[in-house]
């Protein structure tokens, strides 16, 4: 009798279960233990976030700045020599034009006075307007010639609405030497979103040595053939915002530090691109 009360004091123990006590520490174990998955979740999601803003400004850094390198690397460029010229107009006389207009200033082309390198007022986006001798504008259109053919081509480049803008023209139409064929609405294409400021200075050779004698904005370039270098910097913001604080400013070239509002990720770009043509030209004293 004895054993069997005992099997049943034990069996009657066994069918209480938990205390409250061990539920509510189990309930609470576990709480902790979620709220850190959740946490560790979180923190990997907005990680991820971060890298993939960081990955895209830089990536749309490199490919803004290598897109208007490769075009301000030509300025100034003509090559009468080429087999591919179109020679329908007075090559030597364009060639000299070039020459001294690697870039355009404006009120050069009475067709477009408008047309040319400006500065912006008060730290807004600047203007950049380049020429040389290519066989498509900007937008990759050939403008009226034949494919492979070259000619004298002016490239704008402008923000608009946050986004890095470019349009191509027949130098040839602006000066009144060819009638408008082709592409030539001149309507704009869009290279880079997410520009928060577009900045240009201009490298002078006052002493015609070959050598940058001072950076300078657009509305203090009086002679364009002395433009020989040319300092590109670039703001850029992410597409998505991301939970970030940003406390640091931004100096773009010679302009008052931006202090970003938005918690979106923000990088800032230069580069400092010779011009080769102008260059050789003044060294030579060819100009």
């Amino acid at each position: 009798m004895k054993g069997l009360h005992a099997t049943r004091l034990i069996s009657a123990q066994r069918s209480q279960g938990f205390t409250l006590v061990e539920v509510m520490i189990a309930l609470a174990l576990g709480a902790v233990i979620s709220l850190a998955v959740i946490q560790v979740m979180i923190s990997n999601s907005v990680t991820e976030r971060l890298n993939r803003a960081l990955t895209s400004v830089q990536e749309n850094g490199r490919f803004g700045m290598l897109r208007l390198q490769q075009d301000v690397l030509l300025s100034g460029r003509y090559d009468p020599l080429s087999a591919d010229l179109n020679r329908s107009v007075d090559i030597a006389e364009e060639d000299f034009f070039v020459r001294q207009h690697p870039v355009v200033l404006v009120n050069e082309f009475s067709s477009r006075a408008a047309l040319g390198i400006t500065n912006g007022a008060d730290g807004s986006n600047d203007r950049l307007v380049v020429v040389g001798q290519h066989n498509v504008d900007c937008r990759g259109y050939h403008l009226g010639y034949a494919t492979g053919e070259e000619f004298p081509v002016v490239n704008e480049y402008f923000v608009a609405e946050g986004t890095l803008k470019c349009r191509g023209f027949d130098l040839r139409v602006l000066r009144g030497l060819r009638t408008a064929v082709g592409h030539n609405n001149h309507a704009a294409y869009s290279l880079l979103d997410g520009v928060e400021s577009f900045q240009i200075l201009y490298g002078i050779d006052a002493l015609n040595n070959g050598r940058v004698s001072q950076y300078v904005t657009a509305d203090n370039v009086l002679v364009s053939e002395q433009v020989i270098a040319i300092r590109i910097g670039m703001l850029l913001k992410s597409t998505d915002a991301i939970n970030v604080n940003n406390t640091q400013s931004f100096a773009v070239l010679n302009e008052a530090p931006i202090l970003p509002e938005s918690s979106h990720v923000y990088r800032q770009f230069e580069n400092t691109i010779l011009l080769r043509n102008m260059k050789y030209y003044v060294e030579g004293g060819l100009l």
